[in-house]
């Protein structure tokens, strides 16, 4: 799915920093914390800390690929649109959703508009959540990957790309919780 011929500002400094490919890496052990990250939430401006989150609430990291506002990965627009749809039902379970792209803030807040998202929206144009979270890369973006944390901050499921399985279901994602 080509979400757009508009192909501006697709060859940047993250396009090349992310052209080879590398595979997502399995580092992370079930039970155990993840490393904590500080974020751009360009969804309601402000700034989020994944530790604020410890010992209040579980979340679902949805890290996702999206080239530019006007080009999405056609693996991930499905599960972002998917993820937005049921954002009230990860809500009222008191999940909280946070979508990380690789977008600028200029670039997400366009994203943020044309998608009408609920969920917080994180911007890291540098990539460096992706590169601790381990999710890889290739032709000039991050990999899309799922991180469940119980409400402690400890991985619970972790979902990383591959070709044969490349978003969890939002249904396989709800009942890890």
């Amino acid at each position: 799915m080509l979400t757009s011929t508009d192909f501006t500002g697709l060859f940047n400094e993250r396009f090349f920093h992310n052209f080879l490919p590398i595979p997502a890496l399995d580092n992370f052990r079930l039970g155990v914390g993840t490393p904590d990250f500080k974020l751009s939430n360009i969804t309601n401006n402000t700034v989020i800390k994944l530790s604020d989150f410890r010992g209040k609430q579980p979340v679902l990291l949805a890290f996702t690929r999206i080239f530019t506002e006007k080009q999405y990965c056609p693996f991930c627009y499905p599960h972002i649109k998917a993820l937005n749809e049921n954002y009230e039902q990860f809500k009222n379970q008191g999940i909280e959703v946070l979508l990380i792209t690789s977008t600028d803030k200029k670039q997400s807040q366009i994203i943020v508009q044309d998608l009408g998202l609920k969920m917080p929206l994180l911007s890291d144009p540098s990539c460096h959540t992706f590169r601790i979270y381990k999710t890889g890369q290739a032709l000039g973006a991050p990999l899309p990957a799922q991180f469940v944390l119980d409400k402690d901050g400890r991985l619970i499921y972790r979902h990383l790309f591959s070709f044969i399985d490349h978003n969890a279901t939002i249904e396989n994602l709800l009942e890890k919780f």
